[in-house]
C-alpha cells in the first residue's frame, strides 16, 4: 500500500533520481518541479497518487517496492556482493541496485532456475517463514534410479544428520536404465542448507543437476533463457497475495 503522503527526497530516492545526499544537489540545481512548479526543498510532503513530480522534465512515477523473477544459471551465487564470483545482482539492472534488492532465499552456486528478488522484506519474510510452508519445487537429474521405497520415504519425512525433513513429494518424470539414471520432481515445503541434494544422497543416489521451476504460486517463465530476468506481472503480484504474502 502506498504512503498517502511523503517526503519529497524520499519520493525522489525510490525513483531512482539518486542517493538522499544526490536528490538533494538536483533540488539545489532547480531540476525538479512539482506540479509544475520549482521546488527545491527536500522536506515538502506530496502525495504520490496525486500530485505530479518531474526531473529534468520527464514525469516521475512512483514504485516503493520491486520485484524480480530470476532465471539463475549456476556458477552465480545467491547473495548481493561476492569478492570471488559473480552475484545475481550483477545480472539485473540498475534500479535493483538502487533499490537494493535481495533475493528470496537462495540457491546454491551450482543450482539454477527460479529466484525471485525483492526490497520487500516483509514479503521475503513470509515467503521463508516456516509457519507459511511455501512449497518449492525442483527437477532434478539423478545419478541412480530412485524406488517406490524413496518415494516412501520421501513422503515420510527423511532423517538427515542435523533434522529430519517435513514429508516431501518424489515423482519420478523419466528412467533411463542403460545410464543408470532417472529426472525426477521434488516438492519441499522448506528449504535447508543443500537439502534436496542430501535427500537424495540419504536413499544412495546423487544429484547430478539441479532445477528449482516454482516457489509458492510463482512458477519459472520458461521464455527466460538463463541468466535473464523480468519483473513480476500485476497476475503474479495478486497470487502472492492470495497466497496470503503481503506486498
Amino acid at each position: 500500500m502506498k504512503e498517502a503522503s511523503m517526503r519529497l527526497d524520499k519520493y525522489l530516492v525510490d525513483c531512482g533520481v539518486g542517493s538522499r545526499t544526490e536528490v538533494k544537489q538536483v533540488l539545489k540545481k532547480k531540476k525538479i518541479q512539482v506540479n509544475g512548479k520549482v521546488e527545491t526543498s527536500p522536506k515538502i510532503h506530496i502525495d504520490p497518487d496525486k500530485d505530479q513530480v518531474t526531473y529534468l522534465g520527464e514525469s516521475l512515477f512512483h514504485e516503493e517496492f520491486v520485484y524480480y523473477l530470476l532465471n539463475k544459471p549456476k556458477g552465480v551465487i545467491s547473495a548481493t556482493e561476492d569478492d570471488h564470483h559473480q552475484t545475481v545482482l550483477d545480472l539485473l539492472d540498475d534500479t535493483a541496485r538502487h533499490k537494493e534488492v535481495f533475493p528470496v532465499g537462495r540457491l546454491d552456486i551450482d543450482t539454477h532456475g527460479l529466484l525471485l528478488l525483492t526490497n520487500n522484506g516483509k514479503l521475503a519474510h513470509a515467503m521463508l517463514s516456516p509457519k507459511k510452508h511455501v512449497d518449492k519445487v525442483y527437477r532434478a537429474q539423478v545419478a541412480g534410479i530412485m524406488t517406490q521405497e524413496d518415494i516412501d520415504r520421501f513422503k515420510e519425512g527423511i532423517e538427515l544428520k542435523d533434522f529430519t525433513t517435513l514429508p516431501a513429494e518424489l515423482e519420478m518424470l523419466e528412467v533411463d536404465q542403460e545410464a543408470n539414471s532417472c529426472l525426477v520432481q521434488i516438492r519441499i515445503a522448506e528449504g535447508k542448507f543443500h537439502q534436496v541434494k542430501r535427500m537424495v544422497a540419504a536413499c544412495g543416489k546423487e544429484v547430478t543437476d539441479l532445477e528449482r521451476i516454482s516457489m509458492g504460486p510463482l512458477s519459472l517463465d520458461p521464455a527466460l533463457k538463463l541468466g535473464q530476468w523480468r519483473r513480476l506481472q500485476s497476475s503474479e503480484l495478486a497470487s502472492l497475495e492470495v497466497f496470503g504474502i503481503p506486498l
